[in-house]
């Protein structure tokens, strides 16, 4: 009966995806969110609750993902940005201090940084697009109070190595864990190595509660900051004010923020966090299926198949060779004409004007460099097509 069930949504999924292009040039977006009826109905229920945000779906949602991921604590916060900003600054990180970064990374992972006053120090990366250990210990000062690795593209980083690192320096340890969610080191879940790591639930993510983030931690003073510091800093939150006594009776300790996570998103997490192991065997089955058509064309680097769960591609990255005789640039033009969607991730850090007008050199940034002119981000998402993907293989195979 499930695999009834099973089949009749993925249709469903299927003929949502048809309508959504069929009046467009579009053959193979770059992505397409995976949302089942259940999830519509989640939302729907929620609505119906009298108290719309930092309710007991939120709590349900924090305790699930804890629960999933083996973390003592669970924060939900509004995206992954605020779960960085948040918990550099449970950590004491502040202005003066440096917090080492992989050059090759989205924004917010510096951004959050700046929020604190503390300055981004940019790594350069391995041929993986994971941050390089030699980068980090080339990068540490007497100024160097952490490190923040991102586990990029869905693959995990020498996170061991890292935390060794950490360790050695007393330095505090932050996981970006934007594109991990399920990614494992055996038992062991990214997030869970360092003090705290952070999720996001942005739509293009293994799962999603359409904007969103995730907060986790084995310390009681880092949860307890976070959950404070989401809610203005306010001591009580919502339901617990107006449980009992006077809903104005609370106190504010110190300025904290507006980041917090809604009923509505919170029961669409649950809901994607029940299927999000079948969601990521997906996108595994999609990146074999690559790999088994894209292994001989020559001019191409294709990611590696790892058997464990250390790798869940939320990405699927591929690298144009020297011996290629077309450009990625030209690549992302052929592919487009044929009605395929792609992107490039990303664009480094040391080329956007914020690190620019600092006048800092970047020679040492050699990897970073090199890959951005080779890089394309291929489409992939849970419910591709084998004939979906074949239309890229084929274009590919007929561009280089």
């Amino acid at each position: 009966m499930n695999l009834i069930v099973l089949k009749i949504s993925e249709d469903i999924m299927e003929n949502k995806k048809i309508d959504a292009f069929k009046n467009s040039k579009i053959k193979v977006p770059f992505f397409y969110p995976s949302i089942s009826k259940d999830d519509q109905l989640a939302v729907k229920n929620a609505l119906n609750s009298p108290l719309l945000t930092d309710g007991p779906l939120l709590k349900k949602f924090e305790n699930n993902f804890a629960r999933f991921t083996g973390a003592k604590y669970a924060i939900g916060v509004s995206n992954a940005t605020s779960a960085l900003h948040l918990s550099l600054k449970a950590l004491g990180i502040t202005k003066g201090d440096e917090v080492i970064i992989p050059d090759m990374t989205f924004v917010a992972t510096a951004s959050s940084i700046l929020f604190t006053g503390a300055t981004p120090v940019v790594a350069d990366i391995d041929n993986d697009l994971n941050i390089s250990i030699e980068s980090i210990e080339k990068n540490i000062t007497k100024k160097t109070k952490a490190i923040l690795p991102v586990h990029f593209a869905g693959k995990i980083c020498n996170i061991n190595k890292i935390k060794k690192i950490a360790k050695k320096n007393n330095l505090k340890l932050i996981e970006d864990c934007a594109h991990g969610i399920g990614t494992r080191e055996g038992k062991k879940h990214v997030g869970t190595f360092g003090n705290a790591g952070c999720f996001s639930f942005y739509p293009t993510k293994n799962f999603t509660t359409i904007e969103g983030g995730m907060v986790i931690t084995n310390s009681k003073d880092i949860a307890k900051y976070v959950t404070t510091a989401r809610n203005h800093g306010l001591t009580k939150t919502l339901s617990n004010r107006f449980s009992s006594g006077k809903p104005w009776d609370y106190d504010v300790v110190e300025p904290g923020y507006n980041y917090r996570l809604d009923e509505i998103r919170s029961a669409l997490g649950i809901n994607q966090l029940k299927r999000v192991k079948k969601l990521n065997l997906q996108r595994k089955n999609a990146a074999k299926y690559y790999f088994s058509k894209l292994k001989d064309v020559n001019e191409i680097e294709i990611p590696e198949i790892l058997n464990q769960n250390n790798h869940v591609y939320h990405l699927y990255i591929i690298k144009i060779k020297n011996n290629s005789r077309i450009s990625r640039d030209d690549l992302f033009e052929k592919l487009l004409s044929a009605g395929i969607r792609t992107s490039v991730h990303y664009k480094p850090l040391h080329k956007f004007t914020m690190f620019v007008k600092k006048g800092k050199k970047y020679d040492d940034i050699i990897n970073s460099e090199q890959a951005f002119s080779e890089i394309i981000s291929l489409p992939m998402y849970p419910n591709i097509t084998k004939k979906e993907q074949d239309i890229v293989i084929q274009t590919i195979k007929n561009s280089v």
